[in-house]
């Protein structure tokens, strides 16, 4: 079985069980107490910040350990909102967020708040100057992750930090996926991530928080950590995170020269073995181990259980594996197709011949999905002529990715110029219609209301 989902939670490394087995012996005493065994555990922890301040480039005063890196963003936003809370009440973000970013951003609007929500180009990327934009005399705080954890785009950080520094607000820095690979440039003010993104254990994240930013603590005060994480701190699935965050770097620069050769060849070779495919983030400025693409005509769930069938264990965002029938928030930002969405990213130590036997696999795969969805019904169910030169198709009721497919089955029925109207009641066709417009050369003329679901209208252009 090969595991290509790390961005989700990247396998166990060595120097972290070795070093969570240590933790578990010498760390379990109470490191605030005086004598012997919480002196021992007093010196593990104190040795783990040292090491995690010093990969994240910091000071280790600065930087706490908090139970999750979900816990570490809630704990961020929080406490800095409310310690400028004099100076107002707006909260930036990007539309590409991580959910637990997103979901802070709800709760602070849910209280009274104001949220500006920056959005994205087509690979995924924030513009410095439109974050610039969003910036306001009562901008309390700003929020960007390092780099997108569906997708792999590595955000400009450094010059929005240099935007946020000059209009005076702190900028927080979800760093999750990219801490591994090399610390954050740039000026930030608070920075938040999880262990189990670099080959840590589950159960233990980090906060760090810049010397002068304003910073209250929300919830009951706790004399642990700085009084900014509550609890008995987690010491052996700290002491593994730290080791392992340093064991990974040592390792970065030859792993992610290797990685990113392997996700060029599947980025490059991908559109030529699968027809209809788009990979999607930034080509160039992306993270080393991750690569994303969506196949047209297939649907994403079916698509997932095959490869795992076959030994490849990937996750989606398409909104045919989820529960809510919508895509993903980051595919929908970025406007690129999320019917057959896969996304592939390798654990440090990935073969090549792993990959080499994905994308030998790959091709049958997607064909005998789209063989199985050719078809539902037929096309003379589905398809009705309105006037000369137009074409409506029923798709009431069908999920992804069934709307596109009767489309591209139809639009050859009509003249250069004429257009197809696409009857569907699925959310992800408001995506995957313009996506696929935008892949096949067609025109897509916009969104009608419907009594159930919505009209959307196709032009042909060729």
């Amino acid at each position: 079985m090969s595991y290509f989902d790390a961005a989700s939670g990247a396998p166990l490394h060595p120097v972290a069980r070795q070093a969570l087995m240590a933790s578990l012996d010498e760390g379990w005493a109470d490191p605030a107490r005086l004598y012997r065994e919480g002196r021992r555990a007093r010196l593990l922890l104190d040795a783990a910040r040292e090491a995690a301040a010093e990969a994240v480039g910091c000071r280790p005063d600065e930087l706490v350990f908090t139970p999750s890196g979900t816990r570490a963003v809630h704990s961020g936003i929080a406490g800095a909102l409310a310690g400028r809370r004099r100076a107002g009440h707006h909260l930036i973000v990007s539309a590409v967020e991580h959910s637990s970013v997103l979901h802070a951003a709800e709760v602070h609007q849910a209280g009274g708040g104001s949220v500006t929500e920056v959005a994205v180009d087509r690979t995924g990327a924030v513009s410095p100057s439109a974050y610039a934009a969003a910036l306001r005399p009562d901008t309390a705080l700003a929020c960007l992750q390092s780099a997108n954890h569906e997708v792999g785009t590595v955000q400009p950080v450094a010059e929005v930090a240099e935007a946020c520094r000059s209009a005076g607000v702190p900028l927080l820095v979800d760093a999750a996926q990219s801490l591994g690979w090399g610390p954050v440039e740039g000026g930030w003010s608070l920075l938040a991530a999880s262990a189990h993104k670099w080959g840590g254990p589950s159960g233990a994240g980090l906060l760090v928080v810049r010397k002068g930013v304003r910073f209250a603590p929300q919830g009951p005060r706790d004399e642990r950590e700085s009084g900014r994480a509550a609890g008995f701190e987690n010491l052996p699935a700290i002491g593994a995170a730290a080791a392992s965050l340093r064991a990974v770097r040592a390792e970065a620069a030859e792993e992610s020269a290797r990685l990113r050769e392997l996700t060029e060849r599947i980025r490059a070779r991908v559109p030529r073995l699968v027809p209809d495919v788009e990979v999607v983030g930034d080509p160039e400025r992306r993270l080393p181990g991750i690569v994303t693409f969506s196949c047209l005509y297939v649907d994403g769930e079916t698509l997932l259980h095959e490869l795992d069938r076959a030994g490849f264990s990937v996750s989606s965002g398409s909104s045919c594996t989820s529960s809510t029938l919508t895509p993903s928030h980051v595919l929908r930002a970025m406007g690129v197709l999320s019917e057959g969405n896969i996304r592939v990213s390798l654990p440090p130590g990935t073969r090549e011949e792993d990959v080499e036997r994905f994308l030998a696999v790959l091709p049958e795969v997607v064909a005998g999905v789209r063989e199985k969805l050719g078809a539902p019904v037929s096309a003379r169910e589905v398809v009705t002529r309105e006037r000369d030169e137009a074409l409506v198709v029923d798709a009431l009721g069908r999920r992804c990715p069934i709307p596109v497919i009767e489309l591209a089955k139809v639009i050859g029925d009509v003249p250069v110029g004429g257009t197809v109207r696409v009857l569907a009641d699925d959310e992800a066709a408001r995506l995957d219609i313009p996506a696929w417009c935008e892949m096949r050369g067609q025109e897509y003329v916009g969104e009608e209301p419907a009594d159930r679901g919505s009209v959307y209208v196709v032009r042909r252009s060729s």
